[in-house]
């Protein structure tokens, strides 16, 4: 690498500046090659670059494509947004007793009052097939990072032979027998049933395929049944039926 050194001299009577460059030979500049020379533009900041002139035509014209595409594109999507039609019926206040508006907890604990609640749901657009079912909850944070961590894979898929289930606690074992399945998540298990109706025709509502096939051939095992769930003095959601595995859908 060559090194240079310049000197600068002004005249006393500021009358010019005149430089002399020594130079020193005997050091010679090395060759870069592949890597080297790649590490080295990068730390110099060296590397070639694309640098396109923002003139004003160029930016206007831009935008001007930009819009020709996504402006259509976003008419599309608010239309087919606009065409859906979505039935909401919040059933939670006027399904509780007047005997137990104050004391909803005390309603869901009493198991010798009738749950049953008819709905009437008027369609003012037509719908067409599939239609989809889902339900809501408000002040469920299910994103928890505690509520997520308390569930066991490996006892879903193997069953009651796994004991491992401390990721569980506080509901891995209950009265001195495991849980399954264990958990905070199976623990609430949501159990709302709905059942609908057309006039005096029942609605078939589809429940087969709704969960991923990789889940269901390699994520939750066959033959893993219920056992000891929800026998504890706090029941938090539904009971699942003993005789059914886990990863078959309920039948209500």
């Amino acid at each position: 690498m060559e090194f240079g050194r310049e000197l600068i001299r002004m005249d006393v009577d500021g009358a010019g500046i005149s430089a002399a460059t020594t130079n020193n030979s005997h050091h010679p500049a090395p060759v870069l090659r592949g890597r080297s020379k790649a590490i080295h533009q990068f730390t110099q900041q060296t590397l070639p670059a694309c640098k396109p002139v923002l003139t004003p035509a160029w930016v206007i014209g831009t935008f001007l494509l930009m819009g020709v595409i996504f402006i259509p594109v976003g008419l599309i999507s608010l239309h087919a947004s606009q065409s859906v039609n979505e039935i909401v019926d919040r059933y939670d206040i006027d399904c509780v007793p007047d005997t137990f508006k104050n004391n909803k907890v005390a309603y869901i604990k009493n198991a010798s009052t009738s749950k049953g609640c008819h709905r009437y749901l008027k369609v003012e657009k037509p719908m067409k097939a599939p239609i989809y079912i889902y339900y809501q909850l408000d002040n469920f944070y299910q994103n928890h990072r505690r509520y997520v961590k308390s569930r066991s894979d490996d006892q879903l898929l193997r069953g009651l032979g796994y004991n491992k289930t401390s990721s569980c606690e506080p509901l891995a074992f209950e009265n001195g027998l495991p849980i399954v399945p264990c958990g905070l998540v199976a623990w609430s298990l949501f159990n709302d049933t709905y059942s609908f109706s057309r006039g005096n025709k029942k609605l078939k509502i589809e429940r087969q395929n709704i969960a991923w096939k990789s889940d269901r051939d390699h994520k939750f095992g066959k033959q893993v049944y219920p056992f000891n769930f929800q026998n504890g003095s706090f029941i938090g959601g539904g009971k699942l039926d003993t005789t059914i595995p886990v990863s078959f859908p309920s039948p209500n």
